[in-house]
């Protein structure tokens, strides 16, 4: 499998281009700079480096990493270079108040409305991994994956085996999305709480 990591020089995006690069997974990190995408490359041990634009071609997966508010402006930019090509969105818009961390006011997921600017289908996952968590190996827990297209979401869950060391798990159609994108509020007030690491592991399932 050849991924693209658009954002792959931010922080979850450079610890997921190592994770999968470790893992054997072809990938290409994709920037805004094409000279610090081929200088984060070396560093993670990933196949190439390049500007966005030409990253997304060419490849099995694009992984839209960059920061929620950024994800549907380059989605806009890249849609005609991604063509059909199948993308995973781990984004979650989230409001940061004194009492804590809210999820979007938005009553869609950011990963349905890639869908409405995309012309592949999108798929949405990994909002329960952190950056810190898989900087130093893979992810403890589980990771959720959600969409509308079987091919896309086997996909992403491939992807999402290679990243933690508990299981991927199909999460059900994009619109499972809203909720995934909404766990990453929780978890950011636990690891706010506690001063932790979370992950989510789920039990008693086969």
């Amino acid at each position: 499998m050849r991924v693209a990591v658009v954002g792959g020089t931010g922080d979850f995006g450079l610890a997921l281009a190592e994770r999968l690069a470790e893992s054997g997974v072809e990938v290409v990190i994709g920037s805004r700079d094409a000279a610090r995408a081929e200088e984060k490359a070396r560093d993670a041990g990933a196949a190439a480096g390049a500007a966005n634009e030409d990253a997304v071609r060419g490849v099995d997966l694009v992984v839209l990493a960059t920061k929620a508010d950024a994800a549907l402006p380059t989605a806009g930019q890249l849609a005609a270079a991604i063509g059909a090509t199948p993308v995973l969105s781990v984004a979650s818009e989230l409001r940061f108040t004194k009492e804590g961390v809210f999820p979007t006011d938005d009553p869609r997921s950011i990963a349905e409305r890639l869908q409405d600017t995309l012309h592949g289908p999108v798929t949405a996952g990994l909002h329960s991994l952190a950056a810190s968590s898989l900087a130093h190996g893979k992810a403890e827990g589980d990771a959720f994956v959600c969409g509308d297209d079987a091919d896309a979401k086997a996909l992403s869950l491939e992807l999402a085996g290679h990243v933690v060391r508990g299981r991927a798990l199909d999460a059900g159609p994009l619109a499972s999305a809203r909720a995934l994108e909404g766990m990453t509020a929780v978890i950011v007030n636990l690891n706010k709480r506690y001063k932790g690491h979370a992950g989510v592991v789920v039990t008693g399932l086969p």
